[in-house]
């Protein structure tokens, strides 16, 4: 279905263009991908954060590799979204890191999420996925949200990180306050986002406080008692490296991979032939039907990066950049790129070879989660598709209005009733 659109009309930074249509998100992005040079648009509105100077959008899968594989031209340091926000959300997050700090963190912190790491949790992680669908079982319908998908992920974390259950509810209410702060349902439209974000933020960083003060006295087999005793050539997290990298865990870590589930869930309801190819051969398509998943939906839509003032001039796509100029890398409209991908708006289980950038693109900065996101997302669609294959959208998905995260808030589900 072609969908119309006008190229003037397109603005990347007003947020009702997070909740059109799929279909005109697709159309809207091949449109500008259509034009020569790189669009340019005016910086997001962001409760009282600054608007600063505006940025140019890479749709584009040549123009978000280039960004991403030259990180010293390309840096991270100034913001990892379109606006510019306060120094004091930028300065400790891995995320917002240039090297050597990013390298001189990640080296501490990546020993827990290594392919071997990630493969030793398989069976605890299978056992997850079992409990969270004998919950639902014999009922026959839920909200495939809030009792699927973000279940898993909220608990491998949690786990993880040694947060008790009692805890796991309060770590999803804040990570959905913090990441959906220009979503109304979250933030009020009357209310600041910034304030908004930083206490959420706050609340988090409480809890790793009193988590590591327990920890500290009392070490367990879990990754906060490893992060405040890890050590690579002398250097270990400072409490505040500590604290900033529990928040970015709690949050990338659960929203992502329970988005993908969601987004998963909706398309075999969109696109039953394709569920009929995953259910004829579950080993064999598991593995590309996840990859398929993250290319479709990808679960994080954009990442900014600033042209480092010592940069040399340069072009992209035939548009001159200089220093301070920013760079918006929109996966989403990457993972659509018809120059790498056969029909790029049809879902397609045994796609390959399928070279998306859900995780990110290419160096310093790919998903340190990946391995972990794509282990929950294989255990959980053999879960389902073992025991409840027939399960399907019986309504429209509440999308989560946002520029940063392609979400759903709530899915209602109906599938035949199983045992426990």
């Amino acid at each position: 279905m072609t969908v119309p659109v006008e190229l003037g009309a397109i603005d990347l930074s007003d947020n009702d263009f997070w909740t059109e249509s799929i279909e005109y998100r697709h159309a809207a992005f091949e449109a500008l991908r259509a034009q020569p040079g790189l669009p340019f648009f005016a910086s997001p509105e962001f409760g009282s954060a600054p608007r600063g100077r505006g940025y140019y959008a890479l749709t584009r899968m040549d123009e978000i590799l280039f960004v991403s594989r030259n990180p010293a031209t390309f840096i991270s340091g100034k913001g990892n979204v379109a606006m510019d926000l306060p120094v004091e959300f930028l300065e400790q997050s891995l995320i917002t890191m240039d090297d050597p700090r990013h390298a001189r963190l990640r080296r501490i912190v990546s020993r827990g999420f290594t392919t071997k790491a990630i493969a030793a949790l398989t069976d605890n992680v299978t056992l997850m996925a079992k409990d969270i669908v004998d919950e639902v079982v014999e009922r026959g319908e839920c909200d495939a949200v809030a009792e699927i998908s973000a279940k898993l992920p909220l608990r491998v974390i949690c786990t993880m990180m040694g947060i008790p259950d009692s805890q796991q509810q309060f770590v999803f209410e804040q990570t959905n306050a913090m990441l959906g702060v220009q979503d109304p349902e979250y933030v009020g439209e009357q209310d600041d986002a910034m304030l908004a974000m930083n206490k959420a933020s706050q609340e988090l960083a409480n809890l790793m406080h009193e988590l590591a003060a327990h920890r500290a006295t009392n070490p367990a087999d879990d990754l906060i008692s490893k992060l405040l005793n890890a050590e690579i050539n002398g250097e270990a997290l400072t409490p505040s490296e500590l604290t900033h990298f529990f928040i970015l865990l709690t949050g990338a870590g659960t929203e992502t991979t329970r988005n993908a589930i969601t987004w998963g869930i909706h398309l075999l309801t969109k696109f039953p032939e394709q569920r009929e190819a995953w259910l004829s051969d579950i080993d064999g398509v598991t593995p590309t039907a996840v990859e398929e998943i993250v290319r479709w939906c990808a679960p994080v839509i954009s990442q900014r990066r600033t042209v480092a003032e010592d940069a040399e001039p340069m072009e992209i796509a035939g548009q001159p950049l200089g220093p301070g100029d920013k760079v918006v890398m929109f996966y989403w409209a990457a993972n659509r790129d018809p120059r790498y991908f056969e029909k790029p708006e049809s879902f397609d289980v045994r796609r390959s070879p399928n070279p998306q950038v859900g995780y990110g693109g290419p160096g310093p900065h790919f998903c340190l989660g990946a391995h972990l996101a794509r282990l929950e997302i294989n255990v959980m669609f053999r879960e389902l598709l073992t025991r409840i294959p027939d399960i399907h959208a019986t309504g429209e998905p509440a999308r989560l209005k946002s520029p940063l995260i392609n979400g759903i808030k709530r899915l209602p589900v109906a599938f035949t009733p199983g045992a426990r």
